[in-house]
């Protein structure tokens, strides 16, 4: 999985860093195959926009947009946001019946 993390008009500490990669590797825990994760983190007139674009792999890619006044707000709001449409997804394709595309088998006509 490949996993960027950029920053515009604000500085990230290590610990902010640190926060948000695992965090990412929290998003792992529901087995779907994601591919990348792009976290963008922008300051804007009143707070902080932080973006994560997480493409997963036969599936559409999955965007969360979160603004806050504080920046460990955004972020966390964030994460959990993303957490809750991962978890859905992940409910989706296990318990209604969806086959991936590895399951599927040639019909011989």
């Amino acid at each position: 999985m490949n996993v960027q993390i950029r920053a515009k008009d604000v500085t990230l500490t290590d610990n902010t860093r640190a926060h948000i990669e695992s965090a990412v590797e929290a998003f792992e825990k529901f087995g779907l195959e994601l591919t990348s994760v792009n976290c963008n983190i922008r300051a804007e007139k009143k707070g902080v926009n932080v973006e994560f674009d997480i493409h997963i792999a036969h599936a559409q890619p999955v965007v969360i947009n979160q603004s806050d006044d504080e920046l460990s707000a955004a972020i966390d709001l964030a994460v959990d946001r993303a957490s809750k449409a991962l978890r859905r997804l992940h409910t989706k394709v296990t318990e209604h019946g969806h086959t991936s595309l590895k399951d599927l088998e040639t019909l011989d006509a």
